[in-house]
């Protein structure tokens, strides 16, 4: 009895030894995923036939794409959630770094339709300096956070549902890297790491790129790790045939293929009889057809029923496979309550500043919607290459949340870039190129530095001291000084110019602000400046003696707009009150109001946006170089350019935007209608003087924003054409 009990303890300790997943009498089958961009949405149909099959994975071992499927499956996640997750996927946002328009401050909002061009260009004493990938690889980082959220405790990836490894390579000596240990996210990140695309992960001392570099079908890992029968899906690129490689893009692509296809050979080389290689045929697909889920996954599905028959002694029973499925599913992974929140930065801002960013409270459930949120806030200020997090088990029970933040090593200080332009090839042509460079992190509160330069038809330079009063940015006080030179054209009743005068305006000026959360802000300024009226050509219209101002304002502003230019959502909501007074050092003595109300939304691909503008000076009179010009493109369209202008002036249109071609290449067209004018008093504002103005256009997206060609017609019988670049709405609030 004794030895038979000895017996059964000895078979447990056995059995409990073994791996999680072996079953005995059954072969440990280790599953190999080659990389391949997006045609790696080719393995998620592997996956489907092996579950059909009833076929065990007891190892899973990936490369850059094949890592981030291997890792979702090895987690837990069933292959149904993975195609929908992989279908309902925005894959754009994961080639940018951008989180999105909504989470940058309102400051910065205010001039981003001047500088839309910010390439990742820092400046230091040493010269200039570029990032290490043309993406930094933020926005991936969101997307694989959510994806492996299940599994964000897991510290071993011995211990997901199934043993998984990524494979990356170390960019320094080329080796191979099998991460076992970690973030499961941070792993999958480095392991696609793309060279020259993607910025290089920094992990445990080493910098990291794209697996297939050194093992695009790591067979060799997967070996090691005591794997008896490897089921090895290979979706390496074919080489291009020489008519193919005509520019520089194939020829970096044909190198790199080159690469990886010496080194799956290799691997290759591995396999014995017993092992099944699965060659997905994905002719006329390629490595960017993010968009072609459905069909890569019917394609690696097709492919692995080519092999059904040597796969299916693979197969077990239906109990056997009950059993495995049920251990898999009951790997599930709760962060509990957070009792910590660290900081692995090693900024020049430090814990206090991101702590005050951070929601997240102590002794409570996770909020992983908030945190992603301020996550993407503090992403937005522009300081960081990447900003993330992960959930360690705390020494004290609970779960500690770990923010890590990775200043941009081209930094602190950037430039960015921006060109506008507008034709309405008649006798209005304004085009300008502006630059500006940001100097950040001026002291432990973030003090900033911005100045910006324009250079054109409309010269304007701004120089301006951003100081926080707290860590949170809430309390801030600027200082400022600026040029600008404007053309104001006059107009006979007929609409032929009468003459053309230049006003330029030099100011100094002080403002106490608070952030009203991240689309809001209210300012109190104070300006003081001068304006000349110069080089009239024609009739004089206005005294050329320098006009002294001195202004006290207060704004408000609400702007949650998705994009600068052409938005789908979102709202801009503006009010200002300026009081222009002699004793603040004034020629004028005038009260004025500028409102502002612009709104959008989305259907599919239609938008609908609508814009209501007024200004009217409610005491006083305001003088030529306060006019409020109308005319141009989208502000009375088929009129010129201050071809209607006056102290008080109301504008009211609406555009509705329909979007064509695909995701990379979109164009667009649509249609709109303007009403409006400009007085010298809104008393002389009447229903029957209203000028209208109806337009069609269209145009395409750039990095620059959008250019586009229109036409409209007025209320005149009057036709305008124009060719614009960088259109933004919000201009007209400023």
């Amino acid at each position: 009895m004794m030895s038979a009990l000895r017996l059964l303890v000895l078979m447990v300790v056995v059995l409990a030894s073994m791996p999680a997943l072996a079953d005995a009498g059954r072969p440990k089958v280790g599953l190999v995923l080659s990389g391949g961009g997006a045609k790696g949405m080719a393995h998620v149909g592997v996956l489907r036939v092996l579950e059909e099959l009833k076929i065990p994975v007891d190892i899973v071992v990936g490369t850059s794409a094949g890592s981030a499927v291997g890792a979702l499956y090895a987690s837990g996640m069933d292959v149904h959630e993975i195609e929908e997750r992989f279908i309902d996927m925005d894959w754009v946002s994961s080639f940018r770094d951008d989180p999105g328009r909504a989470y940058k401050p309102v400051r910065r909002k205010s001039q981003d339709w001047r500088f839309p061009v910010a390439p990742g260009l820092g400046v230091r004493t040493d010269g200039l300096h570029l990032g290490g990938g043309l993406i930094a690889g933020q926005n991936l980082g969101f997307i694989l956070n959510e994806l492996t959220r299940s599994a964000s405790l897991v510290e071993d990836f011995d211990k997901l549902a199934i043993p998984f490894r990524a494979v990356a390579t170390d960019l320094e000596t080329g080796e191979q890297v099998v991460i076992g240990k970690g973030n499961l996210s941070e792993a999958i990140r480095a392991s696609m790491s793309v060279p020259g695309v993607y910025a290089p992960v920094a992990l445990d001392g080493r910098l990291l790129v794209d697996g297939g570099v050194a093992n695009n079908l790591p067979v060799s890992v997967a070996r090691d790790l005591g794997a008896e029968i490897i089921i090895a899906v290979d979706i390496t690129d074919p080489l291009l045939e020489r008519d193919e490689i005509r520019e520089a893009f194939s020829v970096v692509g044909q190198l790199t293929t080159m690469m990886t296809q010496q080194n799956t050979e290799q691997q290759l080389k591995l396999l014995t009889d017993r092992d099944i290689l699965i060659r997905p045929d994905l002719e006329g697909l390629s490595s960017s057809d993010f968009y072609e889920a459905l069909a890569l996954f019917e394609l690696g599905a097709s492919g692995a029923r080519k092999h059904a028959g040597e796969l299916r002694h693979l197969s077990v029973s239906d109990a056997q496979w009950n059993r495995y499925r049920s251990r898999v599913l009951g790997h599930s992974f709760s962060p509990g309550l957070i009792t910590g929140v660290r900081f692995d930065d090693h900024s020049r801002l430090g814990g206090s500043f991101l702590r005050q960013r951070i929601r997240q409270e102590t002794g409570e459930p996770l909020d992983m919607d908030a945190l992603e949120e301020d996550l993407k806030r503090i992403y937005g200020l522009g300081y960081y290459e990447t900003v993330s997090y992960s959930l360690v088990p705390s020494e004290t029970g609970g779960t500690d949340l770990v923010i890590r933040v990775r200043e941009k090593s081209w930094g602190p200080n950037y430039l960015a870039f921006g060109l506008n332009y507008e034709d309405n090839f008649e006798n209005e042509t304004r085009f300008n190129l502006a630059a500006s460079l940001r100097m950040t992190g001026l002291n432990s509160l973030g003090g900033e530095w911005a100045t910006g330069l324009q250079l054109g038809t409309q010269p304007w330079v701004r120089t301006e001291w951003f100081q926080p009063l707290d860590y949170g940015f809430r309390r801030f006080l600027t200082v400022g000084g600026e040029y600008s030179r404007e053309s104001l054209s006059a107009f006979d009743g007929d609409g032929e110019r009468i003459t053309e005068v230049d006003i330029t305006s030099r100011q100094v000026d002080l403002s106490l602000g608070t952030e009203l959360g991240v689309n809001g802000e209210i300012r109190l300024e104070y300006q003081r400046g001068d304006a000349t009226v110069d080089e009239q050509v024609g009739q004089p219209v206005a005294p050329s003696d320098s006009i002294q101002s001195g202004s006290l304002s207060l704004r408000l502003v609400h702007d949650s707009l998705d994009d600068t230019f052409l938005p789908e959502s979102g709202g801009f909501a503006g009010i200002r009150g300026r009081f222009e007074r002699p004793g603040l050092g004034s020629d004028r003595n005038f009260d004025s109001v500028r409102v502002m109300a612009l709104g959008t939304a989305s259907w599919h691909k239609t938008s609908l946006t609508g814009l209501l503008f007024a200004n009217t000076v409610t005491r006083g009179v305001a003088g030529i170089e306060n006019s409020v010009l109308l005319g141009g493109f989208r502000r009375l369209s088929a009129y010129s350019q201050g071809e209607v202008a006056g102290e008080d002036a109301v504008l009211a249109s609406v555009f509705a935007r329909q979007e064509f071609g695909g995701p990379f290449v979109p164009w667009f067209a649509g249609v709109g209608f303007e009403s409006g004018n400009a007085w010298s008093s809104l008393g002389d504002a009447r229903w029957n003087n209203l000028l209208h103005s109806a337009s069609v256009f269209a145009g395409v997206e750039s990095f620059l924003g959008p250019l586009q060609i229109a036409t409209a017609y007025n209320n005149e019988d009057d036709w305008s054409a124009y060719l614009s670049l960088g259109f933004s709405f919000t201009r007209l609030f400023d």
